[in-house]
């Protein structure tokens, strides 16, 4: 089968990696060479005799393992008889959490081709980018959402869903195909996925992921901490274009033969509503949303729940606290990235000790280290630097490749302090990611976007501190001569935000000032605007 050796050329030089540890697990020990994630995940689960059990469930939809197989075999003939994919080609999903976008994740993998998932939330300039970045040249995408990626793929072949089988849709093309497939022969370490983050530097950094790693992430998190069933109903908000989602809501519960409920709009109302209506047992979401939970139990039956798990945003203790007194539920904390793929320092049950992140999820090791990366002593504040079996490797990116891994470890971007029983309890951030509601934004991303509009002469987007959110987006903003900074002006500058990146992005606080303030070099500082939101 012809191959695109796209991924293996802009993998960084191995020297750069950081050190990937498979021996600290008879788990991870065991894959083969050759291995291909969706195989593991979805064929082995038929063969298991898992076929009849429900697989998916979504608002009038339940699919079995065998189902999804059957579609994601039909998908893969799509991918490489009618659509040309070759092995290591890249195709870009776009939609909601749907069963037909788990389908085309797994199908694109069996085909052996690398998955790139966005938000549905993305707009046409982020989907370009990221289509540059990763020289996509293939799209699924679910109608409803299709404008944007069909702006963002020009010269590309883009392939719509969810049209009721209209004419050259996804549907109409899997009709006539077979419900098996010749799956890949790929190796353990072919890229699989790659998934974009967003970065201090405002352009977005795609992370490269192989087939044992997805396999990695459900061997050790959910196997050693979460400990789920196969009679578990896992449910949650995040998008499956994030690897949080992706893990909680679909790779996690297939490692054992539990089900996934899939919710288009994961609002908390929403997802209190499908608790109680799909009798889910384990939520995935941000803290965030468990604040705004608690005060929407009132009349509702989540007796199902036994599990909630948090990451995206550290957890206040106040949540947490709430959250049981509220339920008898204690919220499962953890830390994960995008860089590592999923969480890799957490702890639950009577381990959970509140306010503390966790310990290492076995399999990882972790430290706190000082700015040459040595060993700090227990209680005092450092850099967070963790290895395992996951781990950064940027797309095309050396530059930040060399500040992400510093001899052979990952380091966050978090600061952290370890006390002396090994556990680890989050301080900050170390560079200028705000977090808000779980979400992970770029303050020069925005800044980026914001000297677009003409009646900006420059600006500073940093986070502030939120009861609610976490942190809010907050800019500010020098204006134009002859610009008045009016309530109006407001309105529009957010609403620009708005219409040309991510809606979630976009500024909730405006301060418009004289001056931003600079080093003698220009050079903007942040942190006296952090300072200034404090």
């Amino acid at each position: 089968m012809t191959r695109d050796p796209f991924c293996d050329d802009a993998l960084p030089p191995r020297e750069l990696w950081p050190v990937m540890r498979y021996d600290t697990l008879p788990e991870l020990a065991a894959y083969p060479p050759r291995m291909n994630c969706a195989v593991e995940l979805l064929d082995r689960a038929v063969e298991r005799g898992w076929g009849e059990r429900t697989a998916l469930l979504a608002t009038g939809a339940r699919w079995t393992y065998r189902e999804l197989l059957a579609a994601s075999n039909r998908i893969a003939h799509v991918l490489v008889e009618d659509l040309g994919l070759v092995s290591g080609g890249r195709v870009l999903l776009r939609g909601a959490n749907t069963p037909m976008l788990v389908a085309a994740w797994f199908g694109v993998l069996k085909a052996g081709g690398v998955v790139v998932c966005t938000m549905p939330l993305l707009r046409t300039r982020e989907l370009a980018f990221t289509v540059a970045k990763a020289r996509i040249g293939l799209a699924l995408t679910d109608t409803r959402v299709a404008a944007d990626c069909e702006a963002a793929m020009i010269g590309g072949r883009v392939v719509h869903y969810g049209t009721g089988g209209a004419p050259g849709s996804l549907e109409s093309l899997m009709a006539a195909k077979p419900a098996d497939f010749a799956n890949a022969d790929t190796r353990a370490d072919e890229t699989a996925l790659i998934a974009f983050t967003s970065g201090t530097t405002g352009q977005g950094k795609g992370t490269m992921h192989f087939h044992r790693d997805v396999l990695a992430i459900c061997d050790c998190f959910p196997r050693y901490v979460l400990k789920p069933t196969p009679e578990d109903i896992f449910i949650g908000s995040p998008p499956l274009a994030f690897t949080f989602g992706l893990g909680g809501l679909v790779l996690f519960p297939f490692r054992v033969g539990a089900a996934g409920v899939l919710l288009e709009q994961g609002t908390p109302p929403n997802l209190v509503r499908a608790i109680e209506d799909f009798r889910a047992t384990v939520c995935f979401t941000a803290p965030t949303a468990y604040r705004a939970m608690c005060g929407l139990l009132e009349g509702r039956d989540i007796s199902s729940l036994r599990e909630c798990v948090s990451a995206g945003e550290t957890l206040p203790r106040a949540t947490f606290e709430a959250r049981e007194a509220r339920t008898g539920i204690r919220i499962i904390d953890g830390i994960g990235s995008t860089e590592m793929l999923h969480i890799f320092i957490s702890a639950s049950g009577d381990a959970i000790r509140p306010g503390a992140t966790g310990r290492p999820v076995p399999g990882y090791e972790a430290r706190v280290v000082d700015d040459a990366g040595r060993d700090v002593p227990d209680g005092e504040i450092g850099r967070l630097a963790v290895r395992g079996p996951t781990g950064c490797r940027y797309l095309d990116n050396l530059e930040r490749q060399r500040a992400y891994v510093e001899d052979g470890w990952n380091i966050t971007g978090d600061s952290y302090r370890r006390d002396a029983d090994g556990y680890f309890w989050y301080q900050a951030r170390t560079d200028d990611m705000i977090i808000s509601s779980g979400y992970n934004i770029s303050g020069p991303e925005v800044e980026s976007v914001l000297l677009l509009h003409p009646a900006v002469q420059e600006c500073g987007v940093v986070g502030a501190p939120d009861a609610e959110r976490g942190q809010i987006v907050t800019a500010h903003i020098v204006l134009r001569s002859g610009v008045a900074g009016d309530a109006a002006l407001v309105r529009e500058l957010q609403d620009f935000v708005k219409a040309e990146i991510a809606p979630y992005k976009y500024p909730r606080a405006i301060v418009f000032t004289e001056a931003l303030p600079r080093t003698d070099t220009g050079k903007l500082q942040r942190f006296r605007l952090r300072q200034e939101n404090a």
